[in-house]
């Protein structure tokens, strides 16, 4: 799981030279499946329930599962890229929002919140907690800043299987849920929107938009939990 996570973390070094005015996320993806099969990993979410793409690139108020195409990008939009990995009978799952050229202050400070809630919640992602400590710290975090967490989407245990139990929402009420045992591998993943919390589901079947159109943020790491604390397996 280490290296598999190592190959996304180098590919979102890649990516990110790329993702600028003008290139589409079809572009993005083809780059981004080149790359993950050059570390012979495979495209972890590529044919998974049907997804028809590498990467998942959603866009401004696309809040995840966003499908990537034709459309380039434009300045000051924001694109959330999720992406996984398959590598030796283990998976991997991570994501960054980056910004597009120069972004309003609004959307930087989106993403700048969406990305502190997922370390303040790694930080409690220690052995002996609850698994809804995790949540609550994310929540706190998005919340006292005004914004809103999504809740048809969560967070998940990952090893031999893209999704496995426990699923980590992020929100809860600290002190409940499964015990944090050492050994865990799971996926810690906010999804934050700049209005409603609400999605729907676009006619593609795939693409989640918040209700709003409001614009909407997702950071995620993979992590491992062990007997000296959490340990972030998709970062470099």
């Amino acid at each position: 799981m280490r290296e598999g996570n190592r190959v996304l973390a180098l590919l979102f070094e890649h990516l990110e030279q790329f993702i600028q005015p003008g290139v589409t996320t079809a572009e993005l993806d083809k780059e981004a499946e080149i790359f993950i099969h050059s570390y012979n990993a495979l495209p972890a979410f590529k044919g998974y329930r049907g997804y028809p793409a590498t990467l998942c690139t959603s866009v401004n108020e696309e809040v995840i599962h966003g499908i990537p195409g034709p459309h380039p990008l434009k300045e000051g939009d924001i694109v959330s890229v999720d992406v996984g990995t398959l590598f030796d009978g283990f998976y991997s799952d991570s994501a960054r929002t980056f910004a597009v050229g120069t972004v309003s202050q609004k959307a930087q400070r989106l993403m700048d919140v969406t990305k502190s809630a997922l370390y303040e919640g790694i930080n409690h992602a220690v052995a002996g907690n609850r698994l809804h400590d995790i949540s609550a710290a994310i929540q706190h975090v998005v919340e006292t800043a005004g914004f809103s967490v999504v809740r048809e989407f969560v967070g998940h245990g990952i090893g031999r299987a893209l999704h496995e139990d426990p699923q980590i929402p992020n929100f809860g009420r600290k002190g409940t849920g499964p015990i944090l045992q050492e050994g865990m591998t799971i996926a810690i993943e906010p999804m934050v929107n700049e209005g409603t919390w609400k999605v729907h589901i676009r006619n593609d079947g795939w693409t989640a938009v918040t209700a709003d159109g409001s614009l909407s943020a997702h950071f995620e790491h993979s992590i491992a939990i062990t007997g000296n604390g959490p340990v972030i397996l998709s970062a470099l």
